[in-house]
């Protein structure tokens, strides 16, 4: 009976060790939607960003992502995000998908302009930069720094491997 009584203690322990970690986990992390107004932005490729993301202006998180979707007529990614209140958008602020490092998370950086009307509460950002993509850009070094032919022609791409070279 006394070897019962010491694996139910222990396991009440071990739920109680679980339910503080989870708590401490929660409390600790930064994934909370933040309060604010709503504004939508457009782009052609949306890697790496997720919602619940953050959205920053000069670094500083100023909202959050929202949802992505797919707009079925023009095939563009739609980004809706949550603007803290205290913070005005001009009209020509720019967004565009930036990286915390080589590795690190994608998030969406907000680059206020200089309008002096500023976009309402469900306004749309006009001026979007997509993710840049890393593999496309080592691809676009490998192939650009071939050696050059004797006739001053660089060398195709290797075999079974498409051209970058513009058509013309």
């Amino acid at each position: 009976m006394s070897r019962n009584a010491i694996e139910t203690i222990m396991g009440a322990v071990v739920l109680v060790i679980a339910a503080l970690f989870l708590f401490f986990a929660y409390s600790t992390s930064q994934i909370r939607r933040s309060s604010g107004y709503e504004v939508t932005a457009t782009f052609d490729r949306v890697d790496g960003i997720r919602e619940g993301g953050d959205v920053r202006i000069s670094g500083i998180k100023v909202g959050s992502i929202v949802s992505q979707t797919l707009d079925p007529k023009t095939f563009l990614a739609v980004v809706r995000m949550t603007i803290d209140p205290s913070v005005q958008l001009p009209t020509d602020t720019v967004a565009q998908i930036a990286s915390a490092g080589l590795l690190g998370d994608k998030y969406l950086s907000l680059v206020p302009g200089g309008a002096e009307e500023t976009i309402p509460p469900g306004g749309r950002i006009q001026y979007t930069q997509a993710a840049i993509s890393l593999e496309n850009l080592i691809g676009q070094y490998i192939f650009s720094s071939q050696p050059q032919q004797k006739d001053g022609q660089q060398s195709g791409p290797p075999a079974g491997l498409p051209s970058l070279e513009p058509k013309q």
